[in-house]
């Protein structure tokens, strides 16, 4: 990575006149902030000329858009925070897209944006928005700073914001008078009062007991694991119960590598596209025990028809999920290792194999996973490409995936037995996130192997970040899943528009010559065969290496639960062959 020269004066301990600029620095400094992601203006420039003194490395985004999905990234895989910084008007709003992300994804992150000068807010002055008002939706909390001496405490509650209860994003906009005015920095001055937890936050004797009572009795039991597993570090607090109690486990999206994919006990993930088998236990159980997740639509499907003789458990650090969805008989509030830890010692062994055994026979040849339900009859399928690309990192690997059908074939098929390894953006399901979040994760886990699958049409929206690759020098390996159609809007027009394909089919570059302009190296895939090679290839390169993969163009993911449909109303993959792929038999 490019490495830039920084003087010794950065670690004050004493009470310092600094200006604004400086103070932002230093309270990064003191918060342990190493990495910030951004692209100057005019309206942050005081903090820009600033960063020489201090010891952090910028990297130079070329989009700002990129700038907080990389902030996101990092924060996703390192789980620390994650820094953000742009200047005012476009700067800042070209922001707010990976603001959002986070915010749904509950990713803590600080975002810091430069304004124009207190004396001019409000007059439509050059490159002035109003970026708190844009952002209130879409923030955990944010702040505007017209004053050098507030912008350390700013700075140090953002911080705190970000990281305490459910985490997310936080804004900071500072007006560039503060950015050039003097102040006395005080580094502990400025910390925080204790963060106070919620009113509602609690859980109670009653409760938990009423929890353990629900589980002894329960026959068919299924836990629900959420990105609420990762965020509390509560992994092994959630093996402990499903082993304990013998309880099987299924997965969001977001929750994936949160229990261990080999682990006997994992069904695998839920929801719209996950397995038949995991939205049949679902629906048939008489016990739901949700772990840090909130029933969000992509998960329940209709909830007229959820899950509808299950009692339900809900553990859940925000008070406004529980009930908010789906209605509950226990809700517990609190962070969730720490419910976890009062648990278990009320929950004693249960025998729970007939239930194990009965989904296990439902599996059948809906088992979605199973490679071998993907004829390989020598066309690329993307199943193939995240089954062999697993295989062959031995799952050891950060994977930074777009959003799409190859987003649901990486969850199917690449199976996370770690936690933070899957960075994919859930709720707010952007486009573009993958490139630059991958950028993002390989700084905040240098030592791990990173990948980007991206669909040939969210790559293209972020593809400029190539050189922000090149530029770092950093080792990333790029995999596009090339369709030639935006594939999951195409696989909606083919179920529910009459195969009316308005605006999906896309033309590409060649993604291949695109990486040899930016000076990435790469290579083009048309078999199952070649794949092999090529990602060996990828793995062995010093520097990033770019793999265009040509699959299937009308390929489909299953089961898929229409929208509006109940959980176990899933559309399975059809017996006969789709008219629309072309098999080996036609040629």
């Amino acid at each position: 990575m490019a490495k830039q020269t920084k003087q010794d004066n950065t670690h004050l301990t004493t009470p310092t006149q600094l200006t604004g600029a400086e103070i932002v620095w230093a309270t990064l400094v003191g918060e342990g902030v190493t990495t910030v992601f951004g692209y100057p203006g005019g309206a942050i420039l005081p903090v820009y000329d600033a960063l020489r003194k201090f010891p952090i490395h910028h990297v130079l985004v070329r989009h700002e858009q990129g700038a907080a999905h990389m902030a996101d990234g990092f924060a996703r895989a390192s789980g620390k925070v994650g820094v953000a910084m742009a200047t005012s008007g476009p700067g800042a709003t070209n922001l707010v897209t990976g603001i959002a992300t986070a915010m749904l994804d509950s990713i803590p992150m600080v975002c810091i944006t430069g304004n124009v000068s207190s004396k001019v807010l409000g007059t439509d002055a050059f490159q002035e928005v109003d970026i708190t008002g844009i952002t209130l939706p879409v923030t955990k909390h944010n702040f505007l700073v017209s004053r050098a001496e507030d912008i350390a405490p700013a700075l140090r509650q953002a911080f705190q914001i970000a990281q305490s209860g459910r985490p997310g994003p936080v804004l900071v906009d500072i007006t560039k008078d503060a950015q050039q005015a003097k102040a006395l920095f005080d580094f502990e001055a400025a910390k925080p009062k204790p963060y106070r937890p919620h009113p509602m936050l609690g859980f109670n004797d009653a409760g938990l007991e009423k929890a353990a009572e629900l589980i002894r009795n329960s026959k068919r039991p299924v836990i629900l694991a959420g990105h609420g597993v990762m965020e509390s570090g509560a992994m092994e607090q959630v093996r402990s119960l499903a082993e304990r109690a013998q309880i099987p486990v299924a997965l969001t999206l977001l929750g994936l590598g949160g229990f261990p994919a080999s682990h006997p006990l994992n069904l695998g993930m839920m929801g719209m596209h996950g397995e038949a088998w995991v939205n049949d236990s679902i629906q048939n159980a008489d016990l739901l025990i949700a772990c840090g997740m909130r029933f969000d639509d992509r998960v329940t499907g209709t909830l007229s028809s959820y899950a509808l003789n299950a009692k339900k458990i809900h553990i859940e650090i925000d008070p406004a999920e529980v009930n908010k969805n789906v209605k509950v008989d226990v809700g517990l509030i609190g962070d969730l290792r720490n419910v976890l830890e009062e648990l278990l010692p009320r929950v004693g062994g249960r025998d729970g194999s007939a239930w194990l055994k009965t989904i296990d026979a439902s599996k059948g040849e809906s088992a979605v996973r199973d490679i071998k339900n993907i004829p390989d009859s020598g066309h690329l399928y993307a199943a193939h490409v995240m089954h062999d690309l697993w295989k062959l990192t031995g799952g050891d690997a950060v994977v930074a995936t777009d959003v799409g059908q190859h987003q649901m074939w990486e969850a199917q098929y690449f199976h996370h037995e770690k936690p933070r390894t899957l960075v994919t953006s859930g709720g707010l399901g952007t486009m573009g996130f993958a490139l630059p979040a991958a950028i993002g994760a390989k700084f905040g886990c240098p030592d791990k192997e990173v990948w980007v699958i991206a669909g040939d049409g969210g790559f293209q929206m972020t593809a400029a970040e190539l050189a922000t690759i090149v530029q770092e020098k950093i080792k990333i390996n790029i995999a596009i899943i090339n369709n030639g159609y935006l594939g999951m809007v195409r696989q909606w027009q083919e179920f529910f528009y009459e195969g009316n394909y308005q605006s999906t089919p896309l033309v590409s570059p060649d993604f291949v010559k695109l990486a040899d302009a930016h000076g990435i190296a790469g290579a083009t895939v048309r078999t199952r065969k070649e794949l092999d090679e090529a990602v060996e290839k990828a793995r062995a390169t010093d520097g990033p290496f770019l793999l265009n993969i040509l699959v299937e163009k009308a390929d489909s993911v299953y089961p898929m639960i229409p929208a509006g449909s109940a959980l176990h109303e899933m559309i399975l993959r059809p017996r006969k062959k789709n008219p629309l792929i072309e098999t080996a038999e036609d040629e």
